[in-house]
């Protein structure tokens, strides 16, 4: 999916650079900044389709399968991810749409679009736990886990990874929980019954901090780009 929204956004203002469009649109009554925004909006509503084709698809291929239809909570879990998967390819799509206006080459947009998804999603949760451990000061595990944690939120896809986690299993009851099992300890809450059920309330609460990130992240690179193109110049 982060491939899908790169590849909508990495040429959408490089691209009218090199064809030579982009001063016979400006020359048009057409701000700059409705010109980026309807960029950034129509790869948005792209994206959105197709998330929803995929997740309509995976659906019934998952009736198909099993004979047993979803009830309402599982429908409703599944609406929840659909909307928190594509904010998360909003920000790769803010990502790629900054990149475009950086840099004039299509091509080395996409390798560094590319090249950030790559380090953010595989290398960054590999390094960032050192990188903690050397600043942190704490003593206690949750401490520990905590710093580690903020260190590795850092990347868009943490944050997803954390969202799926808690929403898609309702026993989940923190984003430690996979984290502390990892270290042979468990989370004991109490008054909570192990492994039972919680609500979708309840987990979207959990992740809201996520959610709520992702969006940001998008809005705010949309924002840096929208800054840097406004103080670009335009030559025909």
């Amino acid at each position: 999916m982060p491939l899908i929204a790169i590849g909508l956004g990495f040429d959408a203002v490089n691209g009218e650079h090199n064809r030579r469009t982009l001063s016979r649109i400006l020359s048009q009554p057409i701000y700059r900044d409705a010109l980026l925004f309807g960029k950034f909006v129509a790869g948005l509503f792209t994206l959105s389709i197709s998330m929803i084709v995929l997740w309509l698809l995976v659906i019934g291929l998952g009736i198909v399968g099993l004979g047993v239809p979803p009830n309402a909570e599982e429908m409703a879990r599944a609406l929840v991810l659909l909307v928190v998967t594509i904010a998360y390819g909003g920000v790769w799509l803010a990502v790629a749409l900054l990149f475009s206006i950086v840099f004039r080459s299509a091509a080395t947009a996409a390798l560094v679009s590319l090249g950030l998804w790559l380090f953010m999603t595989i290398l960054w949760p590999l390094f960032s736990p050192a990188l903690a451990d050397a600043v942190t000061t704490a003593g206690d595990v949750l401490g520990v886990l905590d710093t580690r944690q903020a260190f590795a939120r850092l990347s868009p896809s943490v944050l997803f990874n954390e969202v799926v986690a808690v929403v898609l299993d309702p026993s989940v009851r923190s984003t430690q929980q996979s984290m502390l099992a990892a270290m042979g300890l468990a989370l004991i809450e109490r008054g909570a019954i192990p492994d039972a059920p919680i609500p979708l309330v309840q987990s979207v609460l959990i992740v809201w901090p996520q959610i709520v990130g992702l969006i940001a992240g998008s809005l705010l690179l949309f924002v840096i780009g929208y800054i840097v193109f406004q103080r670009q110049e335009v030559r025909a």
